[in-house]
């Protein structure tokens, strides 16, 4: 992927999806997997910008939100994508950079 954006002379800013609850049904690098990964796709050329999670329904957002900012930390990535229409004021203050608060602008999907 980043040889064929090279070649398009196109650079796109990227985030590492992590599964901070461990979740099956969810997408995501596992916590323990995110050093090799993020090193791996540095390695590709790929322009990781930082790190996103998706809390599980039934955990505290905020728990998530805090863990996503440490690995952040310890990985020299200044940006979180975290928090969504119904957490988005959670994340805020533990340090997100970007919300995705579609539901909010566009309702439930059916």
């Amino acid at each position: 992927l980043a040889k064929e954006m090279k070649k398009q002379n196109k650079n796109i800013p990227c985030f590492i999806q992590v599964n901070t609850g461990g979740e099956e049904q969810k997408a995501g690098i596992a916590p323990k997997e995110l050093k090799n990964f993020l090193s791996f796709c540095r390695g590709e050329g790929l322009s990781i910008l930082g790190l996103m999670c998706i809390p599980p329904v039934d955990d505290p957002p905020a728990l998530h939100f805090a863990f996503l900012k440490k690995l952040a930390a310890e990985n020299n990535l200044k940006d979180l994508s975290m928090g969504m229409s119904s957490d988005f004021e959670k994340a805020i203050p533990l340090g997100a950079t970007y919300v995705r608060v579609g539901t909010a602008l566009f309702g439930v999907r059916e």
